[in-house]
Order: C-alpha cells, then structure tokens, then sequence
C-alpha cells in the first residue's frame, strides 16, 4: 500500500506532537527506518533523528535496533499503546468538530482498489476538492484484500470483488472481463496455447480467471503464466505480443478495435468484477464523508 503524505517538521521543540506519536505507530508497522522513512517520505537521517528526540523525551529506549527489524521494548510497549491512544484520541476530536461544523472541512480518509485509484478517482476527488477545498485528503491505494483488512482504519473503502461484511456497502458498477491477445481465437475448436500474463490482484479475481479456464480447457490452453505487479504492465505486455491477458472492461475498452479478444461466460453469463463503496455505520454524519459518497454513487463509471 502506499501512503499520500506524512511531515516531520518539528523544529527543535521540547514536547511530543501527534505527528510523533504517528511516526512510533508507523515504525512500529513497517519495522525498519529505512522502510518507514521511504513510506512517509522523509529522509532516514530525518527519522533517525526524531525518534532519538523521542526516547531523550521519554529518557527511555523504545525500540531495540536489529540487523532485521526494530524490536519493542518493555518500555517501548507502554510508550507505544499511549501513542496509540493519542493518535486515535486527536482522530477523535477532529471528527467531533467536523460532524458539528456547518462547514465541510476536516480530514477525508480513503483505501481504494489500485485500479480505481489510477483510472476513476482522479477526475472525482479533483471535482471533490474543488469543491470543498478546506477537506485533507488521505489517500491509501493497494489490492482490495489488503484494504478489506484494515478497513476500520479509514472512513471509506473502495474495493473490488466481494463487498465489505458488517458495513454498509453501495454497488458502483459491475466490471466485465475480456481475455485479450495479439494473436486471433479460434473459431473452428482449434486448441489455443499461449503463454498467459497475469497481474497482481486479490484472490477472488484469480479463482474467476481459473474457474474459467478450467471450463475452458478444450479451447484455451496456457503454456505458462507471468506474473506482473501492475495492471498496466499486463497491458504493456499482451501488447507487445508475449501472451494473453485477462483485463476489465474499465481498462480495455478502447483495445477492442485492436486486439482479439473474447467475452469470459460461464453457462452464458458474463463475469464481472463488482466495485463497492464501503463505510461503517454512522460515518456519513461527518459532512466531508457524507459529501463524497454522495458524489462517488452518482458518478458514471462504465459507458
């Protein structure tokens, strides 16, 4: 996953702020200070330095440093639980000034599906903010099994596949499925072997793909599979002529006038990939969240 923006521009003050608490909780989360420094943004010095500041504040070691990962200790658990209690705390007030402001302002947190945030989200949280330029936008991309776990830690989900269970979720489109080559599909019953290129998705995509094939294993044979981390570079791939891919309409259409391809059914149904809007119950009486959902569940995604 990948985080927007995260600062660490403190100056020399002598007390502890929330964005110090948030640095421990992500040290805590990553486990290196290399890995938390390129998360965040920040140089290692940067970080190194800060959470030096920090133990000197608390005149404690907090994390043991290792050759694979930082380790907590004894200390570092207490001082750590108290950061959390903090961050959630300040998480806390800002909603209540947001849910009792006439004014849409505050902090707007999103986990959304990789493939939604790099061809719908754009264009709508432009018009969003826009809009309603006093809200801050945290924005965490990554694949939907991913976000389906960590989903209470954000005020919407955006995800692929099967919808979010004990939350209330709100169908946005329905997303067909085409496999695509360079090279045509029979339509004499010809065996087809070709290599087949997949990208790096959550499970329930895989076992579509492979509950087709397998029904379709007379037609369509693949010799091996790729595997890549983005959709985009499938794309780039199947292009270049290295194999088949399986793609979504709301990454394909326009390959249609260009590219073979064929509709994947199953016992004459199309299958699709559903995108769902997520969110627990309650959260709409914040206005910055209330605002956006309204504007995601009338946007039009597919043709």
């Amino acid at each position: 996953m990948s985080v927007l923006c995260f600062s660490l521009d403190r100056g020399d003050n002598n007390f502890m702020k929330i964005a110090d608490y948030e640095l421990l909780l992500k040290l805590y989360d990553i486990g290196t200070i290399r890995g938390t420094a390129k998360a965040i943004l920040i140089s290692q010095p940067a970080v190194t330095q800060r959470l030096k500041y920090i133990e000197a504040y608390y005149n404690e070691e907090i994390f043991i440093r290792t050759p694979k990962r930082l380790v907590l200790t004894p200390s570092g658990e207490k001082i750590l639980n108290h950061a959390r209690k903090m961050v959630d705390q300040e998480e806390a007030f800002k909603n209540m000034l947001s849910e009792t402001s006439q004014q849409v302002r505050g902090t707007l947190s999103i986990a959304c599906s990789s493939l939604i945030s790099q061809r719908f989200l754009p264009s709508i949280l432009g018009k969003y903010t826009a809009r309603f330029p006093k809200v801050t936008i945290d924005l965490v991309t990554g694949i939907s099994e991913d976000i389906k776990r960590n989903y209470l830690d954000y005020h919407v989900s955006i995800i692929r596949g099967d919808k979010l269970k004990e939350n209330t979720c709100v169908k946005l489109f329905s997303d067909p499925l085409y496999i695509f080559d360079t090279e045509r599909f029979s339509s004499s019953g010809e065996l087809k072997k070709r290599p087949l290129i997949s990208f790096k998705s959550d499970d329930s995509m895989h076992a579509l793909v492979d509950d087709w094939l397998y029904h379709h294993n007379d037609e369509i044979k693949p010799l091996k599979t790729i595997r890549v981390d983005q959709i985009e570079t499938c794309k780039q791939f199947m292009m270049q002529g290295i194999g088949m891919a399986v793609l979504p309409e709301s990454v394909s259409d326009s390959m249609k006038r260009e590219y073979a391809y064929r509709p994947l059914k199953l016992n004459g149904k199309p299958l699709t990939r559903d995108t769902w809007v997520c969110y627990q119950k309650g959260i709409l009486k914040l206005p910055q969240v209330h605002e956006f959902v309204n504007m995601l569940t009338s946007e039009s995604f597919l043709p």
